[in-house]
């Protein structure tokens, strides 16, 4: 993982916005919008606006600031213009949980959230949780929800009974059947043009900009892609050399330089804080930039994610921070930010709004991340606990991760490692070399942090956690490797470490 520091990120950034014009294709459709608009002064006395943009399934290492050759020069020049932190994580590697996490600042296991809805599910993230847009709504925001939900898709669960106002979109993924389109509760198409999502999308996001008074507003903007089948409009379709992958993230691109283009035209910019990102790793297609793993599974792939955030006048332009971050810190620092008020339910985030306001050199506190893992035992398990740098691993499926048994993966669930296993995140993303014997007082901390923590969460998670510990794997798994359950034969070709007999 070669992270770009601050000078090469600038020469980066005017490479991809040159090598943008070298496709013709997208010059006109997706290139920045080149014209000149002049903001209004900051009002200090104003909330600020907020639209948080999150995409489905868009790998760490899928825009060009993040290192991909693909065409994203609307979006490499928001990170140019602004904040993109190389260390930031999703709560959880699957949809659902992902977005409760973000949305309530708490584990989706504590919401009754734990992997992906489908459809004519009978419950959702839980009713009695305060969602981000009850918090704004509460404040005098207009809130405004687009695109993918995901939370529940019965009426009680959809966003207009979740503290937004009004909604446009889709209740659930991309590869689910049928797709119905909806405006607040009513059903528009029964199973929609999956083709036309991104740019309805669009459409519907700047004309709602475009309306804006001078009441502050709270905009969330769900893509459906590039989540598996990824798909893009006739417009974008064939449009880069990486498939539909490619096209679907062009458009994203396309569309997120539109939203940024109506909020200048509005001369709105100083007063609007936009943030990009993923709801987590990819699926099958995308890449999670030379990190392990990939959606569903608790190596890096499946959690870290692109960031960005713009805020003229506020942010510094070309800040990159190396900090870790997470998407449970977002509810708390945007309280902090739009002077909001907390929800009565303890956080699992913290306020990080201070790197928000511009102050890169901001450093978070030490509070650890929980990695749930997706698959098997309806996604109760919990494999690793990372607190900074440090990754510590004490479960893994038995069946092996996502991509390598998909259809049997987690049938079995999750064992308990015998030898828990340590990474060293700074020197090694990739979690490659298992370092616990060098660091036994890290082991003792971060296992001492991962029991205080799990005492703290619902009885049914406490319960299965429990029943985790004493699932045990085979003493001979060899670091990252999935285990043998605890007493089954060993092949006659195997070979045991010495240390482990």
């Amino acid at each position: 993982m070669n992270f770009v520091d601050r000078r090469k990120f600038i020469g980066l950034m005017s490479a991809g916005i040159a090598a943008g014009n070298t496709i013709p294709a997208l010059a006109s459709e997706g290139a920045p919008n080149t014209l000149s608009f002049t903001s209004k002064p900051r009002n200090p006395q104003r909330p600020p606006n907020v639209i948080y943009m999150i995409c489905d399934d868009l790998g760490y290492g899928d825009l060009g600031s993040y290192g991909s050759m693909m065409p994203t020069p609307n979006l490499d020049r928001m990170a140019a213009d602004g904040l993109r932190l190389t260390h930031y994580n999703s709560a959880h590697p699957i949809c659902s949980a992902s977005r409760a996490a973000l949305l309530t600042g708490r584990y989706g296991h504590r919401s009754n959230t734990r992997g992906a809805f489908g459809p004519n599910s009978p419950t959702g993230t839980s009713l009695d949780e305060t969602l981000l847009s009850n918090l704004f709504h509460d404040a005098g925001y207009s809130t405004k929800a687009i695109g993918k939900w995901h939370l529940g898709d019965k009426p009680e669960y959809l966003p207009t009974n979740r503290g937004f106002d009004s909604y446009y979109g889709v209740p659930y993924s991309d590869d689910m059947y049928p797709l119905p389109l909806i405006r607040d509760t009513k059903i528009l198409e029964k199973d929609t043009d999956r083709t036309k999502l991104t740019p309805r999308y669009t459409e519907e996001a700047v004309r709602y900009i475009e309306e804006r008074d001078d009441k502050p507003f709270f905009l969330y903007l769900a893509f459906s892609y590039p989540h598996d089948p990824a798909r893009a409009s006739e417009r974008f379709r064939g449009k880069t050399p990486f498939g539909e992958f490619g096209d679907a993230v062009a458009e994203i691109d396309w569309s997120a330089g539109e939203v940024i283009s109506a909020v200048e035209r509005k001369g709105l910019s100083e007063d609007t804080l936009i943030c990009f990102s993923s709801d987590h790793g990819p699926w099958y297609q995308g890449s999670p930039g030379l990190l392990r793993g990939r959606k569903a599974s608790t190596f890096e792939g499946g959690f870290r994610v692109p960031f960005l955030a713009k805020w003229p006048g506020v942010i510094p332009p070309c800040s990159v921070v190396h900090q870790w971050y997470s998407s449970l810190d977002i509810l708390p620092s945007l309280v902090s930010l739009c002077g909001l008020k907390l929800p009565q339910k303890p956080l699992d985030g913290v306020d990080i709004s201070d790197l928000l306001r511009g102050n890169t050199t901001h450093t978070r506190d030490h509070r650890a991340q929980l990695y749930f893992s997706a698959m098997g035992n309806r996604g109760m398990d919990l494999h690793c606990i990372r607190k900074g740098k440090w990754k510590l691993r004490v479960a893994q499926n038995i069946e092996g991760e996502m991509y390598i048994n998909d259809r049997t993966t987690g049938a079995r669930s999750s064992a308990w490692l015998r030898h828990p296993e340590l990474y060293d995140l700074e020197i090694d993303p990739a979690e490659s070399y298992d370092v616990s014997k060098l660091h036994p007082e890290i082991i003792a901390d971060l296992s001492n942090d991962l029991q205080e923590l799990m005492k703290t969460f619902p009885a049914p998670v406490m319960q299965e956690f429990a029943k985790l510990q004493q699932r045990k794997g085979d003493i001979t798994t060899p670091p990252g490797a999935s285990p043998r359950p605890d007493g089954e034969v060993n092949p006659l070709w195997s070979w045991e470490p010495p240390d482990r007999r």
